[in-house]
This record gives C-alpha cells, structure tokens and sequence, in this order.
C-alpha cells in the first residue's frame, strides 16, 4: 500500500514545484543573441513552430498522414531530383510521389538507406551501419512504416531498460507497473522505475526526483506543446549542467544518464544539450509505451529500407545508385539569388547533367557542406551549416560459439542447434553500461533472430563504441587502431561485463568506422539547423540535423524528410511556372 502513495505524493509535490503556468527556464547568452530582430539571418528554436509540422509534432492528424500518405494530390506536377537516398530523402520521396510529383533520387553509394543501411559482406554477414532501435515515441517512423508494409518487422521488447555492470551484475530500470492485473500507465509507471531501479543509490534516486519534478516535463502533462517550448529554451544548456542545477547527482549520471546519453547522441551529459534529452524524457513521461523499446526483425536492408524502396518504385520513382552528385549548377537570378539549373551526377568515370523543376539535398552534415556551393555561404542559413559536425562511431560486431548474456542457466550457454526457438537464450533487449567503452549494445541473435540468427552459432553481439578517440572507461585511442586489435579490445570489454562468456570462443568480428554520423547536439546548435525551405526557390533540404522537433535518429530523419516534400508541394505552383517561363524562353 506504500507505494501508490508515495507516486502519488511524488506527483502532487512535482506539480507543486513546477506548476504549468510557471515553468522553470535559464537564460543563457545564445539565447539572447537568437533573440536579435533579423529573422532571416537567424534560425532559432522560436521559428520551430513555425515549420510544416513542428506545430503539430504530437498531434494525431500528423501521425495519420504519415500513415495514410499525404492526402493532398499537387494540381502542379513537379520533376524533383533527389541527392542522397538516406531515410530523409526516401521519405520525402515517399510523400512527393504519393503528391503526384515525379521523384528520382542519386545515392553515391551502391545501396540505400544512408545511416540505417546493411549489406552482406562476401561470406553473407549483414553487416550494419550502426544499431538501430526504435523507440515507442517514434509515431511518424512507425505509422510511415505500416503505409509501406513494414510495420510487422518490428519485434517489441519487455518494458524495461536493463544496465549491464561489470561481473555480470544486470539491473533493470522497470516502467512494467501493475496493480493486480491492472497497468498502471504514464507518468507513474516512470516514477515507479525511477524510484525503484537497483542501479542509482537511494540518494540518487532522490536527487533524480527532485530534478525531474521541476523540469518542463511536468508542464507537458498537461500542456504538451507548453512543456515542449520550455524544452526548446533549454537548447543552450548542457544535460549536466541543467540536471546539477536542479539538485540531480553526479553519480546518477555516471551509472544511467551517460549510458542513454550515449546511446541517443553519442555524447555524455557534459556534452549534450539539454533540449536532447528532456525531449525523450518528455515522450517517456506522458506517454505511456514511449519508452518501450523494438527492433528489427532482421536486417534494416530487409526490413525496413526495402518495403519502403517498392513503394517509391511502384508509384514511378527511380533510385539510382552508384551514382553521386558532383556539383550545383547554378547561376545567379534577376534579383541576385541563385537558382539550380542541374546536378552533375557522377556514374564513374562517366558524368551527366541531371535537370528538374525542383531539388532536394537530403544528406547529412559532412554531406551537406560538401554539396553546397561556397559562393552560397553569403547566406547565412547556408554559412551556418558550416559551424556543425558530426560524431565519431565504431560499429564492432561479435560472433561467439555460445549465448554471451545468458547468466542464470550455465547449462544453456553452449546450447547450440538448428532453431532459434529452441536454443537461444539470454537478454532479448538494447543494453546500457556504464562500464564499458560501448554504452550501449545489443545481441542481435536475440533482438533480430530472422537474419542474425545462425544455425549451430551463438550470440552476434553489437557494440557501438563511443567516443571512439576516447574510449569512456579504458581512455584508450580507437581510431588509429586496426579492426583485428578493436575487435580483440571490445571482445575483452563483453568478457569483463559477462562471466558467461569468459570461456566461449570467439569466432568472427567485424569493425564498422565512421568518421561522422549524428550531428553533434551540444549545447547551443539547434540555432544553427536549417529549414527545410532554403532562400532558394527551387532547392530544399533534408536530413535529421534540419529543423524537427526531434533529435537526430530515424523519427527525426521521417520528421525532415515529411516536411521537405511538403515545403516542395507548397511551393509546386510558383515552380511550375518558372520551369514554364523558362522553357518558353529556351524555345525562342
């Protein structure tokens, strides 16, 4: 009987502490200099509500579009050219091809799906751009994935988050609430896990209450788009430093906070906005399966790029690959503003000139800078692309001949055969630690057996290591390191956390660098993110680090990418009739 009232004398003291219509905010510098008058030249969290969508980021009306396509057929029909088929570009083409738009989309590499790419490698491993998890907040990617037929892929978790620390002790931040067989949902399945997970100490624990009871999180249940403003304030504060200044402890986030911080942005509470993660932690408050965890059945290249890759096709759009943008072409117009005349497409050794009546840049931020004309930087929402980067990852993939995270039946470990369902065995979850160099990590046997699992093999544990120029327990350098002595180091790191695997034989590893991913959230850079609308009129862009009220992942990418083609579809008429104006001028 304790407790339900302790929940709920929690949340009457959290609403005391922080009520709706007095939220706690922090100025800070940037803020005030977003704040200056010229609206043009800046991009600034205040316009976020502005853009297609933004405004309606928890609205159902949103959520059922990307479910059930646009709904709106564009009396103008535009040719659109494409550069970059990540999900940001595909799912823009998604919704331009659903308009009514021509769609053809230019990937240098020779498959698709950018950061949530696989392929085989020669001897048939998927191998796997990074670890993709999809959160229960991800409305628009799992509403887009049920209109193209992949919403079945998707294997839900059990409701918890479970910490690996070292020797094999596993501890669970548990939302699973029920009172009978009643469940009990949000927000006090989040204050029952906060209040009762074995991983913080009872004095952090109660430090963690204190600084979420008066964040904007509080606000959010009952103003959703109130809280979600007052979490856009907070962009210029680092995670740690908001969290300290409401009594949170620092070891609280040495154990938990780093290990998500990670996982989400690559990045530790030091490093990470504030905005980034009070975001999720908003989603995790007020809705109660936000926080439940899925993933792929299989590979992201079957089971999510694919599906979506035939529906573009079906409906006329070509994707090519193989075939990357070289440059902009473009000429300045009456008033001074460029307008793109082409792409020049690279197939080789061979080059093409590619033309339409609109274009989309949809790449990341080292993709981006590299696509985008110099001579553009004398604006500033193009310049300010340029003062943003991406974060370092390594991707390490482990094979053993046993089940790694199987620690309550030893007679399981070794049990291998020919059926999933009869021999695997151990954690079928992600997985955080706080004592290991990767933070978080998964045994995708489990997690996605339809592709991963191998008959007569045990676990295929990935590890996504982070910062790799730093590793966060050993201090050690990855990035000048072999793939062979990488693989060895994480190798030893899953030993140290797994007793069960301390004597089973590794038998494949694999290494996947990139130099920059997810654009780095620190504090301060949402000001710098691009609209999707560019000053000119027929070039647009896409791309998670583009303005959307998520952070960057897969929702964020759906989020870009949605409304790009709906900047594109507003925009059809006055393009379609400069693409009239300018073939009429051709002709004479």
């Amino acid at each position: 009987m304790m407790r339900p009232l302790l929940l709920a004398g929690l949340c009457a003291t959290a609403a005391a502490l922080a009520p709706p219509g007095a939220p706690r905010t922090l100025k800070t510098r940037r803020q005030a200099a977003v704040a200056e008058p010229d609206a043009k030249a800046k991009v600034s969290s205040a316009n976020a509500k502005r853009q297609v969508g933004n405004d309606a980021f928890l609205n159902k009306d949103l959520r059922a579009r990307a479910r059930g396509g646009t709904g709106v057929t564009s009396k103008s029909k535009l040719k659109v050219g494409i550069v970059g088929a990540g999900l940001a570009g595909m799912v823009c083409a998604m919704d331009l091809a659903d308009a009514g738009h021509d769609v053809e989309i230019f990937e240098l590499r020779p498959f698709v799906g950018g950061k949530v790419s696989s392929w085989k490698d020669k001897d048939g491993n998927h191998i796997e751009m990074g670890l993709h998890v999809f959160f229960g907040c991800y409305f628009n990617l799992f509403r887009l994935m049920a209109r193209s037929g992949a919403i079945q892929n998707l294997l839900p978790k059990d409701h918890t988050h479970t910490f690996c620390n070292k020797d094999g002790d596993v501890r669970e931040l548990d939302f699973r609430f029920l009172v009978g067989d009643v469940k009990i949902g949000a927000p006090f399945h989040g204050l029952k896990a906060f209040f009762t997970t074995p991983q913080l100490e009872p004095i952090d624990k109660a430090a963690n209450a204190l600084a979420l009871g008066t964040s904007p999180i509080v606000r959010a249940l009952v103003d959703p788009e109130g809280g979600m403003q007052d979490i856009r304030n907070l962009d210029d504060v680092s995670f740690a430093d908001w969290f300290r200044s409401h009594g949170g402890s620092n070891e609280s986030m040495k154990r938990m906070w780093d290990p998500i911080a990670y996982a989400l942005g690559f990045l530790d509470c030091e490093d990470i906005s504030a905005r980034c993660m009070l975001t999720i932690f908003q989603f995790f408050a007020t809705k109660t399966d936000a926080s439940v965890l899925r993933m792929l059945a299989g590979s992201p290249d079957n089971y999510l790029i694919s599906p979506i890759r035939e529906y573009i096709e079906k409906r006329g759009g070509v994707i090519h690959t193989g075939q990357g943008c070289k440059e902009v072409l473009w000429e300045d117009g009456p008033d001074g503003t460029p307008v793109v005349k082409g792409l020049k497409i690279n197939r080789g050794s061979k080059a093409k000139v590619v033309t339409a009546d609109a274009y989309v840049a949809a790449l990341d931020v080292p993709g981006a800078k590299r696509l985008i004309p110099q001579d553009w930087r004398r604006m500033p929402m193009f310049d300010k692309i340029f003062d943003m980067d991406g974060v370092p990852v390594m991707t390490v993939q482990l094979r053993y001949d046993g089940w790694v995270t199987e620690m309550k039946d030893p007679a399981k470990v070794k049990q291998l055969g020919k059926e999933h369902k009869d021999v695997a065995s151990g954690i079928d979850n992600l997985l955080y630690s706080p004592d290991a160099d990767f933070s978080c990590f998964a045994d995708l046997a489990l997690t996605s057996p339809w592709d991963y699992f191998k008959e007569g093999e045990g676990s295929l544990m990935q590890c996504v290591i982070t910062p790799p120029g730093n590793g966060v327990v050993s201090g050690k350098d990855y990035e000048p390191l072999q793939n062979d002595k990488i693989i060895a180091l994480a190798d030893g790191q899953v030993r140290d956390l797994f007793p069960s695997a301390r004597n089973l034989e590794l038998k494949w590893g694999n290494v996947v660098k990139i130099g920059q991913s997810l654009y780095r959230e620190k504090p301060g850079m949402d000001a710098f993110r691009p609209d999707q609308k560019t000053p000119i009129s027929n070039f647009f862009l896409a791309g998670s680090y583009t303005k959307q009220d998520y952070i960057d992942s897969m929702e964020g990418a759906t989020l870009s990418g949605r409304q790009c083609a709906a900047r594109v579809t507003e925009a059809a008429a006055g393009l379609s009739k400069a693409a009239a104006k300018q073939t009429t001028s051709a002709a004479a």
